[in-house]
């Protein structure tokens, strides 16, 4: 929570034009209501499957050949079942890090300016989280440290380790962009 995957996530598409997907974003659509309402109204057990649904049909799209950047829910990544479909996939995956007080304000911060997070209760809790998924993060493909650089830098570097191209689209003009 709080590691920037969003917003690297966009970044990066926007630098390879990507296609950019929040996997939470993808589980509201489906579920019509909010990630905070499903939590509240069926339980974090009512989430994670259709969690695991939607990253299913992500990964489908991939198997497919979409180009997609995709942000992950912090969770995510740390379900046996879904850790195993995305390291199964071959996809690469990047981990998002920054010390824990950091993460801790970062998340403060934006529930300050409303976004609220169902699994951020207490400084306890958020660190007992972070630990617990600790294990998992540590198999990403990549990991990069996001304390105290821009989120442009972050995809960049993202996109120059991993060897990753961006995708030359025509105008109707024929002019590449």
């Amino acid at each position: 929570m709080g590691a920037g995957k969003t917003s690297v996530g966009r970044a990066l598409g926007q630098q390879l034009n990507w296609l950019f997907e929040d996997l939470d974003d993808r589980i509201e659509r489906c579920e019509g209501r909010t990630v905070q309402d499903i939590f509240r109204d069926s339980g974090e057990s009512e989430f994670r499957r259709a969690e695991q649904a939607a990253l299913q049909g992500l990964l489908e799209e991939v198997r497919r050949g979409a180009s997609v950047v995709v942000a992950l829910g912090g969770g995510t990544f740390a379900q046996d079942q879904n850790h195993n479909a995305i390291q199964a996939s071959g996809i690469w995956t990047v981990f998002l890090d920054a010390p824990l007080p950091e993460l801790w304000n970062r998340c403060t911060n934006q529930a300050e300016s409303g976004t609220k997070r169902p699994l951020q209760t207490s400084k306890s809790k958020f660190r007992e989280t972070y630990n617990a998924r600790l294990e998992y993060y540590r198999t990403a493909s990549q990991k990069v440290e996001t304390a105290g650089k821009e989120v442009e830098a972050i995809a960049a570097e993202i996109a120059r380790t991993l060897g990753l191209k961006k995708i030359e689209i025509r105008t109707q003009q024929g002019e590449v962009e």
